[in-house]
């Protein structure tokens, strides 16, 4: 052996012994950084990440990084855009606890509360600092209101960073709802397709086509803004009236848990939840008054072209106007709380 090579063996060694590891720049260069989070391969790190700049109060928002032991690709699964939407932000947490980074490939890349001003005060739909809808902003703007600048941080830690996405969702505190997803399409064949099957694996039937926006500007919604960036996503619904309830949540984690099969993350068998149904025509109706809604139907129920499904009062129970079906359909939600508000939705009728 000639000096050279003993000079090698005998670095190496001392690296060795002095806990240094010779893999160190190949495990750096999988580190995944979020804000100031970072988690190496084989962690799970936790923290929030810092919404800065503008004229409203700063804000944060709770993420998770579970960043596997080996390489694969990275999923971005988004809560609490609709902070009383509770099951999706519970399933998430489960989630973090139960999915185990040493045997996971690729990044998870957890957004446990997407707008937290809102959850702390139990308000639907709002942030209570602007009163904007966060998931009515996107891509936002770092200079905006709070809800804009929450928006902008999402899509650029988030977002700009992962692979495919899922936005979860649930019925509002207001809302009666039934489990549904939306394949959102966003004018890329090719995103398109995938995010269908993508939306299929996680098994929420029934499906509602939607066409988004296709202004790289004006995404409006968090899973627009992945698909104009040519990231397959999806929304999903599953809960409602602002209630925690196990069923839902089940039915999130068992849809997590199909997709991180379906794209190779963990190990195990992808289900095959049967043929999708789905819904290609849909509409949200909004009620034209301040005042108090009376539904007539339920959530899930099938009505009739011009069938009432729900009426509109004063304050005083004066009837300012009714509902009627639009056309022959599935109740998808109805409002099921006494507000009514001149703009807001309540009812959303689907065909098949």
């Amino acid at each position: 052996m000639d000096r050279k090579t003993v000079l090698i063996c005998l670095v190496a060694f001392l690296l060795i012994a002095g806990g240094v590891s010779l893999a160190q720049p190949e495990q750096e260069g999988r580190v995944v950084t979020i804000g100031e989070i970072k988690a190496l391969p084989g962690q799970t790190v936790s923290g929030f990440l810092e919404v800065e700049g503008g004229t409203y109060p700063d804000a944060q928002i709770p993420i998770s990084i579970i960043n596997g032991s080996q390489p694969g690709p990275v999923l971005a699964l988004n809560a609490g855009v609709h902070a009383y939407e509770y099951p999706p932000i519970e399933a998430l947490i489960r989630v973090r606890a139960q999915l185990d980074p040493q045997k996971l490939k690729g990044t998870v890349l957890l957004v446990h509360i997407a707008n937290l001003q809102a959850f702390q005060k139990r308000i639907i739909y709002y942030n209570p600092y602007d009163w904007l809808n966060l998931n009515r902003v996107f891509p936002g703007d770092p200079e905006g209101s709070i809800s804009q600048r929450i928006a902008h941080t999402i899509t650029q830690e988030i977002i700009t960073r992962c692979d495919y996405l899922i936005d979860l969702h649930c019925g509002d505190g207001n809302e009666a709802l039934i489990p549904y997803s939306y394949w959102s399409k966003g004018g890329n064949p090719e995103v398109d397709a995938a995010s269908k099957k993508l939306v299929e694996a996680f098994g929420i039937y029934p499906i509602i086509e939607s066409q988004r926006p296709q202004d790289a500007k004006a995404t409006v919604y968090v899973d627009n803004t992945a698909i104009q960036m040519g990231k397959p996503a999806f929304t999903t619904e599953s809960g409602q009236l602002g209630i925690l309830d196990e069923e839902s949540v089940q039915r999130l984690l068992r849809g997590i848990d199909n997709v991180l099969k379906y794209l190779h993350m963990i190990e195990g068998e992808v289900k095959d939840f049967g043929r999708p149904a789905y819904i290609k025509k849909y509409e949200v109706i909004r009620s034209n008054h301040d005042g108090i809604f009376y539904p007539l139907i339920k959530r899930g129920y099938y009505v009739h072209k011009g069938q009432p499904i729900g009426y509109v009062t004063d304050y005083f129970g004066n009837k300012l106007e009714t509902i009627f079906a639009p056309f022959t359909g599935q109740i998808l939600y109805i409002i099921a709380t006494p507000p009514a508000n001149k703009g807001e939705p309540v009812v959303e009728v689907g065909e098949y």
